[in-house]
């Protein structure tokens, strides 16, 4: 079956389109960054004008590169939630007119499941069952996984999410934006051990997480920086950066091995943005082997919202027999705040 997927959660505008034999066949994005660096952050309505703006050609590219035309799709799929409403709605709608246009089915899709099932595009692809790291966003959370629509939740975010930690600490440190990758670039040119920093609930004995108390360490040190007459030199940013990396990358490592270990699991999938860092992929790669397990991660350009992963899950879903496809129903809503679980088959 041929889908195409639509993705318009936030800043990024994806289109791909999946062979559910072949697997991806093109895919197309367009990121709003510059767009919104003057405001240091995604502004809604600029997001929602923007998505409506490229969605179009990035689906005429993406089926061009694919070799096909419009009557080869033969589903449609998109994110439905969670997100931002506006932008949620640009991808649904268009989505949506275009199964109604072409009497096709159409799939709303979980945009953290597109996450979550994103690692099956690579090679080697992990088999079920496995421990999933989600870490998108505003979103962390440790997942068992035991087939396609089968999630259970091990543990989650009590506050700020670890990308969360990464965007408000690079701004304190004035990095700009996206704050993520600007801290892990710093970090590559500082000493980690210079500044200590607490490591939030690294030892509570259970797979939740918790970083806000890390944004204000980090705001404790900027501070210091200003009382003293001044503020934190170029290599003092560095310093500081490293250290806050290093704190989040060391939580998010010691609650997955330990979510491995309560388990008895020996795969890992670790989806989302902060799957990126190379710091994280190279501790892992360290660590893991003591246990017998393995580590595994969406190809690099699929780390970020895409609309490869939705249309995969769409198909993966088929494949699954979770979804009614049909042809009849094109009324449609958004669900800017939904949980995960909420999509599980068991």
């Amino acid at each position: 079956m041929i889908i195409l997927g639509f993705e318009s959660s936030c800043d990024e505008t994806g289109v791909a389109v999946v062979d559910t034999q072949r697997g991806l066949l093109a895919h197309a994005l367009h990121t709003q960054i510059a767009m919104h660096q003057a405001y240091g952050g995604v502004v809604p309505e600029l997001a929602s004008r923007d998505h409506v703006r490229r969605v179009l050609p990035l689906t005429r590219k993406a089926l061009a590169d694919a070799g096909l035309t419009v009557a080869d799709v033969e589903a449609v799929a998109y994110t439905a939630g969670p997100g931002l409403a506006g932008a949620l709605l640009v991808g649904a709608s268009v989505a949506q007119a275009f199964a109604w246009a072409r009497d096709l089915p159409a799939i709303p899709i979980h945009h953290l499941e597109g996450h979550l099932l994103s690692p099956l595009l690579a090679d080697p692809r992990p088999e079920f069952p496995f421990v999933a790291l989600l870490v998108s966003g505003g979103h962390t959370q440790l997942m068992r996984v035991d087939g396609v629509g089968r999630y259970e939740l091990l543990g989650e975010t009590l506050d700020d999410a670890a990308g969360e930690a990464f965007d408000k600490s690079a701004k304190l440190l004035g990095l700009g934006y996206p704050g993520g990758p600007a801290l892990a670039a710093m970090a590559e040119k500082g000493d980690a051990s210079r500044f200590e920093l607490p490591r939030p609930m690294l030892h509570s004995g259970d797979l939740d997480f918790s970083f806000s108390g890390l944004k204000t360490a980090v705001l404790t040190r900027v501070k210091a920086a200003e009382k003293d007459g001044g503020s934190l030199d170029e290599q003092a940013r560095a310093d500081l950066s490293a250290a806050t990396q290093a704190a989040i990358v060391d939580v998010l490592a010691a609650k997955a091995e330990k979510a491995l270990k309560q388990t008895g699991l020996k795969r890992l999938v670790v989806a989302g943005g902060v799957g990126a860092n190379k710091r994280l992929r190279a501790r892992l790669a360290q660590s893991l082997p003591r246990l017998k397990a393995q580590a595994y991660f969406p190809p690099l350009e699929l780390c970020t919202d895409n609309g490869a992963m939705i249309a995969f899950a769409a198909g993966e879903r088929v494949k699954a027999g979770l979804v009614t496809l049909r042809r009849d129903e094109h009324a449609f809503t958004v669900r800017p705040r939904w949980d995960l679980a909420d999509v599980s088959a068991t």
